[in-house]
């Protein structure tokens, strides 16, 4: 039963258990990381409530919200469509969670930004309960029988109902698609996945340093700070303070990630995201990893680049292109393939996609790495189209996805032809078994 639509009169925000609902969800758990995301929901609640729901366009939420130039093209920069889409996943996580008590639920539909405010439906079935029972009307009825008749009803009505929701939750379950191959090796039942995404300020950080940095080094924090605090001086504190303290990922990284929490279907709630400032060595036991971007922005990956026969080098940080070494070229194979000078530039770009055994051999590593934020990309792009996971198949010589059995480590090298920052094209090169 949805919440009638506010009428055109302003309304009092505060006073509105629609905006009350609003302020428990943005100070849960789910949303205490995700300040961009607060930030949408209270404005687009706000507006509803106002009578304004009319004007939550695309554009006029980056505007307001997103800081965007006005008359900005949403065609080119999906942002707000990215930010919508991790706030459905958002509200979703609360109401499974936390929120399963609410008497109200808020949702975000496809294709619109304005809420949906609805009764929980658990409270329709409580208003069925309260109708009150029929008195019988004639006067000659047989007491002892009725109890017995009404049991029996009773019973017929409970048993139609089982077999009623037993059925609707089969074809709901039914109608969610489980993972395809090989994302079944990083989603499952029995594991939680943690995809970590890139720390850009880590890779801006080395740039600016001309640190090659380690993951020994990242872990301790400060060591790019202090770098950067000699090489620029005091004067530049605040904006090395900013970029050491704060969380900035790519866009690539977020489109892989939310590619990825869509494809796990039903085991979206095994899944967690997190930056790869927030991980510590001790996080990385016993569960199923996705790790997005290269060591040179997410120093995690280094900790597999051993098992791996592409790793990526640079000559000299923030000065000349980076590669992959392909440390036991094939024949026909180059032994080494060089990406974007830059990212945003038009050419073409590498990538490697690497699925692996995790650290305590317990779980499985998908790693993703692109040399330039749009290889990055590209490696979801591709791992997400069914026809390329075919290709991948055929490469290494496995049968129909329902008949493999078992884990099947493997590294694939792919080539991405990237016009105005963005992957065009994706290209199988070389794939290796990881034995």
């Amino acid at each position: 039963m949805s919440i009638p639509a506010p009428s055109a009169v302003v309304h009092d925000p505060l006073s509105d258990e629609r905006w009350q609902l609003v302020q428990r969800i943005v100070a849960s758990p789910p949303f205490q990381k995700s300040g961009r995301l607060r930030d949408l929901l209270q404005y687009v609640t706000d507006q509803t409530i106002r009578g304004s729901a009319h004007e939550l366009t695309e554009q006029h939420i980056g505007e307001a919200i997103f800081h965007k130039p006005s008359g900005y093209s949403p065609l080119e920069d999906s942002s707000v469509r990215v930010h919508a889409r991790q706030l459905r996943l958002k509200l979703h996580e609360y109401f499974d969670g936390v929120g399963r008590d609410e008497s109200l639920v808020v949702e975000i539909p496809k294709g619109a930004y304005a809420p949906v405010f609805r009764v929980a439906k658990g409270l329709d079935s409580a208003s069925v309960r309260a109708v009150p029972p029929i008195v019988p009307a004639a006067p000659r009825v047989n007491h002892a029988v009725l109890p017995w008749t009404l049991c029996g009803v009773l019973t017929v009505l409970c048993a139609v109902l089982v077999l009623y929701f037993q059925r609707t939750a089969r074809n709901n379950e039914a109608s969610i698609p489980f993972p395809p191959w090989p994302f079944t090796q990083v989603f499952d039942a029995h594991h939680q996945t943690i995809v970590v995404v890139a720390d850009g300020n880590y890779g801006m950080l080395r740039i600016l340093t001309g640190q090659r940095g380690s993951l020994e080094q990242y872990l301790n924090h400060d060591f790019l700070q202090k770098a950067a605090a000699v090489r620029f001086g005091k004067g530049d504190a605040n904006f090395v303070d900013y970029i050491s303290d704060s969380t900035l990922t790519s866009f690539a990284d977020v489109a892989d990630a939310v590619s990825l929490v869509k494809v796990a279907g039903p085991l979206q709630k095994q899944v967690t995201v997190r930056s790869a400032k927030d991980m510590k060595i001790r996080d990385l036991d016993h569960e199923n990893y996705i790790f997005i971007g290269s060591p040179a922005s997410n120093p995690w990956v280094s900790l597999f680049q051993e098992k791996l026969n592409f790793r990526e080098s640079e000559a000299a940080v923030g000065k000349s292109p980076k590669v992959f070494i392909n440390t036991k070229p094939l024949p026909g194979e180059q032994a080494q393939y060089a990406g974007l000078r830059w990212t945003g530039t038009e050419g073409d770009d590498y990538a490697t996609i690497a699925i692996l055994p995790n650290i305590t051999q317990d779980g499985s590593v998908l790693i993703l790495q692109g040399l330039q934020q749009e290889g990055t990309e590209a490696a979801g792009r591709f791992l997400a189209d069914p026809e390329n996971r075919q290709q991948l198949q055929r490469a290494l010589g496995l049968p129909a996805p329902d008949h493999i059995t078992g884990n099947v480590w493997f590294e694939a090298l792919i080539r991405s032809r990237t016009v105005s920052g963005a992957p065009n094209s994706t290209t199988l090169v070389s794939i290796r078994s990881i034995h």
